[in-house]
């Protein structure tokens, strides 16, 4: 799947284990994961649908109550399935083996009360966000100005930058909130400037993707939930490897989980 990547640019570079990396390891990646990938989107999708439903429900009828109930249901009921998805593409980053379906069926049932907060959180912030966007775009009779899209942009921004570093946490480790948090903090502090950059790609997509509706509805089901998400961790996987020992500490606990590459 040559998404990006049109031409070959001679040998591919491996690493000291065999692995791929640059631009290589990202083709590789999505080549052998994609229609993984595209399932576990359309999983993702199906269970932000109340969330989403909910939401333009409630902006139809103007009803910050309306709004308030749909984020927090909808909100729970999309936390599994959004650490459904995070969990999918940390395993195809890291190569570790095992069927789609035993690997989803995992990943919902470890993740199913742990992602309940996280995702009521996750489901107020874009309810909110949504419910704001249409009131500053579409209700109001003067355009708003530069200042006020700015930091609506940046709030986004923001809640990506939360949301990347937050949710690989939840996955792959059990620790206090508090603790990941710090490792948020500490994280960004020492890679601020790809942390950015992740965050801004999946900003840049979904504005892309809203700017463009409905003809970009129709590329949802297969890119929309995970591609932005695959494209932001490749570029901060090495970091949260490096930050996190996540290959390491995953390898002592779960020896079965360990790739083999070819010589």
């Amino acid at each position: 799947m040559n998404l990006f990547r049109p031409y070959s640019a001679g040998e591919p570079q491996r690493d000291a284990r065999g692995r791929l990396v640059g631009i290589d390891r990202y083709q590789d990646v999505l080549g052998r994961n994609w229609k993984r990938f595209v399932g576990t989107g359309l999983l993702t999708i199906l269970g932000f649908a109340p969330l989403g439903l909910g939401t333009a429900y409630a902006v139809l009828s103007s009803s910050v109550l309306v709004q308030l109930a749909a984020c927090v249901l909808g909100g729970a009921v999309a936390g599994p399935f959004l650490a459904c998805l995070y969990d999918g593409l940390l395993r195809a980053l890291r190569d570790a083996p095992g069927s789609w379906r035993e690997n989803t069926r995992r990943a919902l049932r470890q993740n199913v009360r742990g992602a309940i907060w996280p995702g009521i959180l996750t489901g107020l912030f874009l309810g909110a966000a949504s419910f704001a966007g249409v009131m500053l775009f579409f209700w109001r009779s003067v355009f708003p100005g530069l200042g006020t899209i700015l930091v609506y942009l940046v709030s986004w921004l923001l809640f990506f930058v939360l949301a990347t570093l937050y949710w690989p946490q939840l996955v792959l480790f059990e620790m206090p909130n508090r603790q990941r948090l710090r490792n948020m903090l500490l994280f960004m502090l020492r890679y601020p400037l790809p942390v950015l950059g992740a965050a801004a790609l999946q900003l840049v997509f979904w504005l892309l993707m809203v700017l463009f509706a409905p003809w970009t509805l129709l590329l949802l089901p297969l890119v929309g939930a995970w591609f932005p998400l695959f494209a932001a961790l490749f570029v901060l996987y090495n970091k949260l490897n490096e930050a996190f020992g996540l290959e390491a500490r995953i390898a002592q606990a779960f020896p079965e989980q360990t790739p083999q590459y070819d010589d």
